[in-house]
């Protein structure tokens, strides 16, 4: 079965191919087909968001599409800054995670409780939909540590692994975290639309 991986980011592009692998399924990325569809994200839920990516981005193609919106959402910032969290601040990953730093500064390690959030959605050409969620616990580290991942990773603190999120390996992050437990389900659901194709 073909699938449309509905994001420009090379970062979720990663996980997700080594999320789907070894799924019968043909991966294939906006610019593989020519498409440079972007798609504003103006829902009011991860939900919402994945959904209109997906649905934009299989009309545009005539495929499957598989999307994800994600958030990092902190306890001490009332859930911020959640579903903004990759416009909390304009610039580069290290801009937006080092003014989440900023707006803790002061906060107790006790209080610096978070989660990522994943909601992910595959939509295909009959019109069924699917969604799956998926969520890792952590706190926000006092400082950035590690040189893997993308966006809050640095700051994201996973007890249960004891680093955060940017000094997980591969394997570990293809485990834990809030991108890999979404796509858990969603690989049996994809497994079932494949076969069913």
């Amino acid at each position: 079965m073909k699938l449309l991986l509905a994001t420009h980011n090379h970062g979720k592009r990663r996980e997700w191919q080594a999320l789907l692998a070894g799924l019968d399924v043909e991966l294939l990325l906006p610019e593989d087909l020519g498409l440079e569809t972007e798609v504003a994200e103006t829902g009011a839920t991860y939900q919402a968001n994945a959904l209109l990516k997906a649905r934009t981005l299989s009309a545009a193609a005539g495929l499957p599409a598989l999307a994800d919106d994600s958030g990092l959402e902190v306890d001490a910032l009332d859930g911020a800054p959640g579903i903004r969290s990759a416009r909390y601040r304009l610039g580069s990953d290290e801009i937006r995670y080092r003014a989440l730093l900023q707006a803790l500064q002061g906060v107790p390690a006790s209080e610096r409780t978070a989660r990522f959030r994943c909601l992910a959605a595959v939509v295909c050409l009959d019109g069924r939909e699917f969604t799956t969620e998926g969520v890792c616990e952590g706190v926000i580290a006092t400082t950035p540590a590690g040189e893997e991942g993308f966006g809050y990773d640095p700051v994201f603190y996973v007890p249960e692994a004891e680093c955060t999120l940017a000094e997980f390996t591969p394997e570990q992050k293809n485990q834990l975290s809030h991108r890999a437990r979404a796509a858990q389900e969603m690989r049996e659901i994809l497994q079932r639309l494949a076969v069913s194709s």
